[in-house]
């Protein structure tokens, strides 16, 4: 199949028959945008399914071990508890031996998933979605995510139940489970290495949002350890309160308690912490966007920007596309989603990329989104050059943009609502040249996502009202 190590096992022969066709994008149930996702308890997210995407990991996956291994990680949702233990009794119920590390962020389990040679990495997380959510998202063995054939290969296996009885295991074959009880500690090692051994953060305050999620054990721990002094909050996770009016999603709070504690920054993470948000020592927010602007020029100075190229999606500002331009540094844009990013990344041989929602990818030193590493590359910059976060992040300037997210009861083809499309296109003319409009259904929620930037903030936002509103005529929740 593909470079994540992914095969069809000896076990499992009804899949690897000669009929077996892979399944359409469109026939998908169980995956979107990033692994499975939803409430918890109900509709594609549930125990049963977790026991079968136990099963069928531990089926399709393995080739380095006698027994499939299987990692598993969480973050601090109360839910976790039910699907660990089924996605592990799943997974031991087809001779697989799952290894569990408790609450670890995301990328924390792409790093162990490499370091101990699983065969597949596995979070149980809904990122940055509210407690009553939660998924699963899975990762090879090189540390990145599946693509979209492996995917589709566990869907056929999620949809055939002879597959699922054939595979499992009797008697000595069936699977045992163990716990890896220094998870914490050893990302927090491998954290400190990507920070340059020539700098300390001695005499630098930081103000850490945890999220309350999976990151409240390690950020803290990895700025203090460099020398800094760390202010947490959001680190008291009760398995209800993840996301809750914290985190990269809220950091109103967070930019509080830097203007209060004259802290140099602050570092908002959100519930599995793969993505980062900061504040300024001033309490301004300082998106994705704009970090990846600071470190693409600073990597295009230092040689280090693989052919001095930035990898992005269709959701970040304009104001990025121009500060690259004026820099000399290519723009190459994705569909929504961190691992579009990635793949990307991979297939042109580039080292930088993100969103600006947070996913920052440092791909010389992690597979996936990282925001405790990518705060470690902004740190960096500010000790070494001895600049303010907010003289750094004015590399770029934002363009006026803003973005509305529109519950919806269905998700036709846009083009199918004559409404819709019409002020779609009335828009984009009267912004040619100016600005641009991108309306987006969510790859994990039942939204619709109207973003418009221009010259100026009324401007933008009466479009974007105009496009909204036929959007909840015509297919509002």
């Amino acid at each position: 199949m593909s470079t994540t190590g992914s095969r069809l096992l000896r076990r499992t022969g009804p899949i690897a028959s000669p009929e077996f066709q892979p399944m359409q994008a469109a026939e998908r149930r169980y995956f979107g945008t990033d692994g499975i996702r939803g409430e918890a308890n109900t509709g594609v997210m549930t125990v049963e399914t977790a026991v079968a995407v136990g099963r069928a990991i531990g089926s399709t996956f393995g080739t380095r071990h006698d027994r499939p291994r299987v990692l598993i990680g969480k973050d601090t949702r109360r839910s976790g508890y039910l699907f660990e233990m089924a996605l592990v009794a799943g997974a031991c119920s087809v001779g697989a031996e799952p290894y569990m590390v408790g609450p670890l962020p995301t990328p924390g389990i792409a790093f162990m998933a490499m370091g101990m040679r699983a065969d597949v990495g596995v979070v149980i997380s809904a990122s940055h979605n509210p407690y009553s959510d939660n998924g699963i998202k899975l990762f090879g063995p090189d540390g990145f995510k599946l693509p979209d054939d492996a995917e589709l290969e566990l869907e056929r296996f999620l949809a055939d139940v002879p597959a699922q009885q054939a595979a499992l295991a009797h008697g000595d074959g069936i699977g045992r489970t163990r716990r890896i009880e220094d998870a914490v500690g050893r990302y927090v090692v491998y954290l400190k290495t990507k920070f340059p051994a020539d700098l300390t953060l001695d005499g630098v305050r930081i103000a850490v949002d945890c999220a309350n999620g999976a990151g409240y054990r390690v950020a803290p721990a990895v700025f203090e350890e460099l020398g800094a002094k760390v202010i947490a909050i959001g680190n008291q996770p009760n398995g209800l309160n993840i996301n809750e009016d914290c985190g990269a999603l809220h950091p109103a709070r967070l930019a509080q308690v830097v203007r209060e504690n004259g802290c140099d920054l602050g570092v908002a993470l959100d519930g599995d912490a793969d993505r980062l948000v900061l504040v300024d020592e001033q309490g301004n927010v300082v998106d994705g966007d704009q970090v990846l602007a600071m470190a693409a020029t600073r990597m295009l100075d230092a040689g280090t920007l693989s052919r001095n190229t930035l990898v992005a999606t269709v959701m970040s500002n304009f104001g990025l596309e121009m500060a690259m331009r004026d820099a000399g540094i290519k723009l190459v844009r994705t569909q929504v989603g961190d691992r579009y990013v990635v793949e990307a990344m991979r297939a042109g041989g580039y080292n930088l990329g993100g969103e600006p929602s947070g996913h920052l990818v440092f791909l010389d030193h992690a597979t996936t989104g990282d925001g405790t590493l990518a705060a470690l590359q902004v740190l960096s910059m500010l000790v070494r050059e001895q600049r303010p976060l907010s003289e750094l992040a004015a590399v770029m300037k934002p363009a006026p943009q803003t973005l509305i997210n529109v519950k919806v009861c269905e998700k036709p083809p846009l083009s199918t609502l004559p409404a819709v499309a019409r002020e779609i296109v009335r828009s984009e003319k009267e912004l040619e040249g100016s600005g641009r409009v991108l309306v987006r259904y969510s790859g994990t929620e039942k939204k619709c996502r109207v973003m418009v930037e221009g010259q100026s903030q009324v401007e933008v936002e009466a479009h974007a009202k105009r496009i909204a509103d036929a959007i909840v005529e015509a297919i509002g929740a």
